[in-house]
């Protein structure tokens, strides 16, 4: 049975649409350039940093970050950056009697914002800054299922990507659901992997409850 939920961030939990524009609108890069870049290095399969190396050869992240603060323009996750499913999905599994979480790699200034959304509506929210590992390393997921109270096969891990999300839940002995939405999703979607790979293949957050329910069902 699946008795803990646990959710990835980006494009899985948040719409990151408004954060990779900020970062076109700091490089002064017009955002549609930015996108077709970045979908670029995600096609090649690079680390998603490497898009800045495109416009900005050297580009320290961190720095750039700081830079941003003290400009005012710090990164930010609201309310408005979440998937209209989500709050739904979260109260449904809830009602469901499912334990709740979130783990995704996020540094520690996201987190901040990631608690003040969710605080309320989960039972973990772990981070890579604060775990001092990240995904896809076995390290994350091992710290991962040793603090969530169900065994790992009895956990459902949910993210966009392949790669860091599903691949490394899986071996993790964890069942996983895979999310269509976000760059990584859409170009990894029909791929034999990414039919293959996860327990659900889903185009909502909503579908979870009821696919939930059917798995444990059939796994009595």
């Amino acid at each position: 049975m699946i008795r803990a939920v646990i959710f990835d961030v980006g494009e899985c939990l948040v719409d990151e649409t408004a954060g990779w524009g900020a970062w076109a609108d700091w490089l002064g890069v017009p955002r549609h350039t930015f996108s077709a870049v970045f979908g670029a290095v995600v096609a090649r399969g690079d680390d998603w940093r490497e898009v800045f190396e495109e416009f900005r050869p050297g580009f320290d992240l961190g720095a750039e970050r700081e830079a941003r603060e003290e400009a005012g323009l710090p990164q930010t996750v609201t309310e408005e950056d979440l998937y209209p499913d989500v709050r739904d999905t979260l109260a449904t599994l809830r009602a469901d009697g499912l334990w709740l979480g979130i783990a995704a790699n996020q540094n520690a200034r996201a987190g901040r914002h990631l608690r003040e959304l969710f605080a309320s509506d989960v039972d973990l929210i772990g981070l890579s800054d604060d775990w001092g590992t990240a995904k896809p390393d076995p390290a994350f997921f091992a710290r991962l299922t040793s603090l969530v109270p169900a065994e790992p096969h009895e956990m459902l891990y949910v993210g966009d990507r392949l790669d860091n999300d599903i691949r490394p839940a899986a071996a993790a002995g964890m069942h996983t659901a895979l999310v269509r939405r976000g760059p990584w999703a859409t170009l990894q979607h029909h791929t034999k992997k990414a039919e293959k790979a996860p327990t659900f293949r889903v185009e909502s957050l909503l579908e979870l409850s009821g696919l939930i329910a059917h798995f444990n069902e059939n796994h009595r």
